[in-house]
């Protein structure tokens, strides 16, 4: 049982759209990644998911809306609904969602992270 610091973790990787996992609970992942730019349409079809902004604002966009989301705010996807992150300029984000999550949902391209690290 180790305490865990968000900025440390955050400084030991520098990729974008690639989640560490620092944490898990209750067969839920806790992750830290850094975004920049867009990222593809996707939903996860049996997962809800957790975006948490530690810095920076991310624009989270839907097919019938868009949602900013500042430091300090969270929101939470309902599993099927389509999204796109979008982030300007850098921005890090903490990501709670169930173990096995693909961040990419049910789209497997480039960016598709299967076999994350842990920090």
């Amino acid at each position: 049982m180790d305490k865990v610091n968000v900025a440390d973790k955050l400084s030991q990787f520098a990729e974008h759209w690639s989640p560490k996992i620092v944490g898990s609970v209750q067969g839920m992942d806790v992750k830290l990644v850094k975004l920049l730019g867009e990222f593809v349409w996707h939903q996860h079809d049996e997962q809800d998911e957790m975006f948490f902004v530690v810095k920076g604002r991310l624009l989270l966009k839907f097919r019938d809306r868009d949602v900013w989301l500042d430091e300090g705010e969270f929101l939470i996807i309902p599993r099927g609904v389509e999204h796109l992150p979008v982030a300007e300029q850098e921005v890090h984000v903490m990501l709670i969602e169930p173990q096995g999550t693909l961040n990419t949902g049910n789209v497997q391209n480039e960016r598709t992270v299967s076999d994350l690290q842990r920090l």
